[in-house]
Parts: C-alpha cells; structure tokens; sequence
C-alpha cells in the first residue's frame, strides 16, 4: 500500500463526461449524476483501509449533501485482477451492504481516473451547479478512525458550494491508497 496525498484544488476546471456500469445494471454519464447545485465525485475501492474505515460517513455526507441539491457519484478505477476485492461482483456486495445512495461505476479502463487525474482512494472532487471544480480535499480532519465532533470538511465545502458555488480557499488534502494501475507494479 502507497499512502498518496491529493493535490491542491484547481478551482473552475470542467468536469469530465463519462459513460461507465454501474453495479445497478445502468451505464451512467456525468449528466445523469449531476445534482441541480453540484456534484461529488469520489474514486474509491473495496479493499483500501482507507476507504474501508470511511464507508459509512461517506454514505452519511452523500445522503445529507442529496437534500441540499449536490449528488454523489463513486467511481471505482483499480485494476481488479491484481486485487480480487474490487471485482465488479465485490463492488455490487458493498454496494448493498452499506447501502450506497449513489451510483458505483466501474472505470474498467482507467480512462476517467487519469482524465479527473485522480491518485489515491478514496479521492474527492466537488463540483457547482455549472460543474467547475470547486473541492479537492479530505474528508473530515477524523481521517481513518471516526472521532467524535470531527470537523467534517467534506460535508462543510459542498454545503458552502451550494449555496454559494464557490469552495473553499483552504482545503486539506485527502489521503489513501494510490490507486492500483493496470501494467505497474505496486
């Protein structure tokens, strides 16, 4: 496992279409996850402890961030054959599991993460109204083990992207696992 670190948030860069399968049976594009004030776009995984120890917060934020008009959309991007846990049938499972109130797209050819330029998982880009990336940072400052009354950054820069669809200036950034690219050994 690599510990990676996002970069700073390059605000007002477009969004990136997509057509990818979701674990539903439904190909997804980025017209049909935007929300009528934004939108988040995460790269996650199955297998990233990282990931892992934020599952349940991440589906809390997206619920929350649904009713201010911002939608959630998880992209998984890591090359299966080398981790067995991110397999598309794997992903239906947490899928269910955790009871994902967003799309979970497979990126199979890695195309979109290299396009977002996503690095690690899980990898967050939040977006406004007109799809200018407006958030590229963690979480919540709780990072992997939940701490209660943890700021929850996330949650708090997509709130202020509503309602203003401007960011945050100061973000800090998210850190996981780099993500598992097909041809290079980790």
């Amino acid at each position: 496992m690599v510990r990676m670190e996002t970069p700073v948030c390059d605000f007002g860069l477009a969004a990136v279409d997509f057509a990818l399968p979701g674990v539903d049976g439904k190909t997804w594009s980025l017209a049909d996850c935007a929300g009528e004030k934004g939108l988040l776009v995460m790269f996650i995984c199955n297998h990233c402890p990282y990931v892992k120890s934020i599952r349940e917060r991440i589906v809390r934020d997206a619920r929350e961030l649904k009713a201010l008009g911002v939608n959630t959309v998880a992209i998984m991007s890591n090359d299966p054959a080398e981790y067995e846990e991110d397999s598309f049938e794997n992903m239906q499972a947490v899928a269910q599991e955790f009871d994902f109130p967003f799309p979970y797209l497979l990126d199979e050819t890695q195309d979109i993460a290299k396009k977002y330029g996503a690095i690690c998982t899980p990898d967050f880009f939040g977006y406004n109204a007109d799809l200018q990336l407006q958030y590229r940072g963690r979480l919540d400052e709780s990072r992997k083990e939940a701490v209660a009354g943890a700021r929850r950054d996330l949650f708090e820069g997509m709130k202020q992207v509503a309602e203003t669809g401007r960011g945050p200036t100061k973000q800090v950034p998210s850190m996981g696992c780099s993500i598992k690219w097909r041809g290079v050994v980790a």
